[in-house]
């Protein structure tokens, strides 16, 4: 038996997982498929008129590159805030922040997400109260 530590991981595009947040998400960087232990990072495509459901994640941080397109993103207690956040952008939502990305472009929009919680949907808590202050 072998206790050598591993040196990395590829993972090639293609596998998905439906997230919680009513998105579909490309299997990334995380615990479940690299056994990653703290960080996570997702690939995503929003596709045109579509949006999450609101959501926050206790206690992990999360960053967003806009690869393509662009998102309107409500965030901060009750959804008060907003940002259009476009292709070559990043955004930032600290622990603990509702937030509900939404694409009202007629493209799609990618993004790389990445999470200080390794798992893939383990701190997601939706928040459908908030729901109804974004139209759509």
């Amino acid at each position: 038996m072998s206790t050598t530590a591993p040196t990395g991981a590829l993972v090639r595009p293609g596998a998905t997982y439906e997230g919680k947040q009513g998105l579909t998400y490309g299997q990334g960087i995380s615990a479940q498929s690299v056994g990653a232990q703290a960080l996570c990072m997702v690939l995503l495509t929003i596709p045109p008129g579509t949006r999450a459901k609101a959501h926050l994640h206790e206690d992990h941080e999360t960053a967003i590159y806009v690869i393509s397109g662009e998102s309107e993103t409500w965030y901060g207690e009750d959804l008060a805030e907003h940002a259009t956040v476009r292709a070559g952008e990043f955004f930032y939502i600290p622990a603990g922040v509702p937030h509900l990305p939404a694409n009202t472009s007629a493209a799609p929009c990618t993004v790389v997400i990445a999470r200080t919680d390794p798992n893939e949907q383990e701190s997601v808590v939706l928040r459908p109260d908030l729901d109804a202050r974004v139209a759509g």
